[in-house]
């Protein structure tokens, strides 16, 4: 059955919401003293955003003109990119933690014609390159540089522009839009990528809009929502969410620091909070090991909750009834250990979203005990970031959840995940070649992962096609499930690499949680030590071994990690280990820590 998408663009969506209730809020920023958020109303954004589209329509921007974004997470990108909609452009985001080089060709490959940079320090990346379409540079933050080689102001004098063009003609942006349909470009996303170059992905309005009526079809947003969203909106998965909350009217907080997440938490309130598994991770970690810290009877009381609740969901999610008698003990865990984990999320979460990345089963297990179910969802860059999810209160469990809308789906003969339909990409820009090898002949779409569907329509993910890992005896691992499998057991563990390819066995390489590690060294020699200090001590050895154990006793004998290295630092973005949306780059990460790995497979173990 088709999805009735009644939108022909995201202006269309845009400017219908914002008439449709104006005086609700829209979307909030945080007080400068973070005492809570600000709100605008859609009236209020409907205003900016029509003025930054006039303001850019004065700097020459026209219909599918693509317009940059080099800025983190916060209001001005999300008035800058509805502005962009507005005047007919295109949006090109760029990560903000985007290296000068990678930053300068998404700007000239996608040949953006305006640059909206979140400060002079963000600008100053394409400083000195040939950029021949950019001409202008809008500055969210700071002071334009008068001497620069492409002209510079501020957002505010941008939409002081726009402003007084709108007041001498009222209609313009109804007449930019008025015939900007579903097949016109919308954004160039450029894929971070684990491995090789970027490549633009072309997507176009009629998806985006798919995406915002799909989303609430599944009961996934809802007006009376609040969302809380933190994630890069130079990733689809913060687009998605912006059509979502633009289609449902939902009130949405804007606040892309992550170190200010947890505080923040409890004082925003959501009700709604999408996210990669990191930071469901880190929630985990920090619950688990307060209570190992704690002893005593704290710690039994912890771990017999968590028991309880983990009774109640295997039961749940074997379709099966809850006893009273159980029913009875859960309602006695959740008032003495789980109403502290809900309370640091806000204490009114309905619903928990994960994407961007696999999360480990035992982890959105333990969230279920907790009554704070993660609705796992699944999709890629180049299908408009939402394609499957768990719907609320149809959780199951180690699935990404049933196909949104009239989304096509089926498994290739060797396993691959195929998708057709209205949020797939145009193509990749300017790489017909790629492009077609990206499709089938009857266009459906290879995702590269593979996986398997239910009766009931639910995908369960294997792994990435060509991250699968084949050790020399002929034998395949899925690297990332192992890699959760052992962040659930770990709570001490940031990151963990399997390696294996072309090996006669498997290693690791783990990093640790620095938080979570100054917690378990305090009270004991390793006190006060630094992070790389106590990631070469043979104390931190021995216990990630000793979870390695654990591990190995759950996998299969051609599975079995047989070394392991604690790295002396954390997987980062900036050297090339991790993509922005906190996905291992096994590439780089291989690449920096060659000399850790060649030493894990010096001498000789029984080729498996």
């Amino acid at each position: 059955m088709s999805l009735d998408v009644p939108y022909r663009s995201i202006p269309d969506m845009f400017l219908k919401r914002v008439a449709a209730t104006p005086d609700r809020p829209a979307f909030a920023h945080p007080a400068p003293d973070d005492s809570g958020p600000v709100w605008l109303t859609w009236a209020q954004v409907g205003q900016r955003a029509r003025a930054v589209a006039a303001g850019l329509h004065g700097l020459g921007v026209g219909r599918e003109d693509p317009v940059a974004i080099l800025s983190s997470t916060r209001l001005d990108w999300v008035l800058a990119d509805f502005g962009i909609m507005c005047a007919g452009g295109a949006t090109t985001t760029v990560y903000p933690t985007t290296e000068p080089e990678d930053a300068t060709y998404i700007v000239a490959d996608s040949g953006s014609r305006v640059l909206f940079a979140e400060n002079p320090a963000q600008a100053a990346k394409l400083a000195g390159a040939t950029l021949p379409a950019l001409t202008h540079v809008v500055l969210f933050d700071g002071t334009p540089d008068p001497a620069a080689a492409v002209p510079q102001l501020t957002l505010a004098e941008l939409e002081e522009r726009g402003a007084r063009t709108l007041a001498d003609d009222p209609e313009l942006i109804e007449r930019l839009t008025a015939d900007l349909g579903p097949d016109h470009l919308a954004t160039l996303i450029y894929t971070s990528g684990t491995t090789g170059r970027p490549k633009g992905v072309e997507l176009l309005h009629g998806g985006w809009c798919w995406e915002g009526v799909a989303q609430a079809e599944v009961g996934l947003l809802r007006d009376d929502d609040l969302q809380y969203l933190w994630l890069p909106l130079a990733h689809s998965f913060g687009k998605t969410l912006l059509c979502g909350a633009t289609h449902v009217g939902l009130p949405t907080y804007v606040d892309g620091r992550v170190e200010k997440l947890v505080e923040l938490l409890a004082v925003v309130r959501p009700t709604l909070m999408c996210g990669a598994p990191r930071v469901f991770e880190k929630v985990y970690n920090k619950a688990v090991t307060t209570a190992q810290d704690a002893g005593g009877a704290k710690a039994k009381i912890f771990a017999w909750g968590v028991r309880v609740g983990k009774e109640k969901v295997a039961l749940e999610q074997a379709g099966r009834p809850v006893p009273a008698g159980l029913r009875l003990r859960y309602a006695l865990a959740e008032k003495l250990v789980f109403s502290k984990l809900q309370a640091r999320l806000g204490g009114r979460i309905r619903v928990l979203v994960s994407g961007a990345a696999p999360l480990s089963k035992e982890i959105a297990t333990f969230f279920a005990a907790a009554n704070l179910p993660i609705s796992e969802g699944y999709g890629l860059t180049e299908s408009s970031a939402g394609n499957f999810v768990n719907p609320p209160g149809g959780l199951r469990i180690g699935t990404v959840g049933r196909a949104m809308g009239d989304l096509e789906c089926r498994i290739d003969t060797d396993g691959e995940i195929l998708v057709r339909g209205r949020p797939v990409m145009r193509g990749y820009h300017h790489l017909p070649e790629d492009t077609a090898a990206a499709f089938t002949e009857d266009g459906f779409f290879r995702t590269g992962d593979i996986g398997s569907l239910d009766d009931d329509g639910y995908l369960r993910i294997t792994d990435r096609k060509k991250d699968l890992v084949k050790t020399s005896g002929g034998k395949y691992v899925a690297p990332s499930h192992i890699e959760g499998m052992f962040k659930a057991l770990c709570p001490y563990t940031s990151q963990a690499v399997v390696i294996g390819q072309a090996r006669n066995y498997c290693t690791m390489l783990v990093s640790l949680d620095p938080d979570a590690i100054r917690g378990w060294a305090a009270g004991g020699p390793l006190e006060g030590r630094s992070y790389a200090e106590i990631a070469a001590s043979a104390e931190a050895r021995a216990m990630v071994e000793e979870y390695v154990a654990q591990l190995n006793a759950k996998l299969n004998r051609w599975e079995t990690i047989k070394k392991v290295t604690v790295l002396p630092r954390d997987l980062t973005i900036e050297d090339g280990e991790m993509t922005p949306s906190l996905k291992i780059k096994r590439r780089g990460v291989e690449s920096n820590f060659a000399a850790e790995i060649d030493r894990m497979y010096e001498g000789s173990l029984a080729e498996i």
